[in-house]
């Protein structure tokens, strides 16, 4: 299993992001559990997390994020904006696959 963790400003636009990158895992049989959040509720998120995708409205804090989490293993990385405006599940979905291959 793979889980993935998008966060944004208020966990909402992510939301429909997960909607479609879970259609894509299943077309292609991956097993994933992915959630979206805002990026203040992380911290206290209790559920493994391998990959985390920041929303581009908040790539500002990929930096801080990065010395926060990647320590901790987590494969960090700011959602392309163009995927992200085109709800393309599947391609954001094959970058966070890309980022465990790393």
């Amino acid at each position: 299993m793979i889980y993935i963790t998008l966060i944004c400003a208020g966990g909402l636009s992510t939301s429909m992001m997960v909607n479609k990158m879970k259609e894509a895992a299943k077309k292609k049989n991956i097993e994933v559990e992915i959630n979206a959040m805002a990026s203040t509720a992380f911290a206290s998120y209790k559920k493994p997390t391998d990959v985390l995708l920041l929303g581009p409205q908040i790539n500002y804090l990929y930096d801080e994020i990065v010395r926060e989490y990647g320590p901790k293993g987590i494969k960090i990385s700011v959602i392309d904006m163009m995927d992200y405006g085109m709800m393309n599940g599947e391609k954001v979905l094959e970058t966070a696959l890309q980022l465990l291959d790393k």
